[in-house]
């Protein structure tokens, strides 16, 4: 799951060094349209449906959070 959301944003911004960095929307390194692809791209990979209510900060500020995001809507 890692590695296919890893290719994910590197097709999205390949700029980040997303393994180390821990505030990619607070510190402005995707926009808003960039969040929007990665939403979409993140809903067919893993089979989910991540609802506005999910669109905060917190749950793109890291690869951890948006994996863990990923797991929280695949197992419930």
């Amino acid at each position: 799951m890692e590695e296919t959301l890893l290719e994910i944003l590197e097709d999205i911004n390949s700029d980040i060094d997303y393994k180390t960095e821990t505030a990619i929307i607070d510190d402005g390194l995707l926009d808003s349209f960039d969040i929007v692809a990665l939403v979409g791209e993140m809903n067919d990979a893993f089979d989910i449906n991540i609802s506005v209510v999910d669109l905060i900060p917190e749950n793109f500020n890291s690869l951890q959070a948006m994996l863990a995001l990923v797991d929280k809507l695949q197992n419930g």
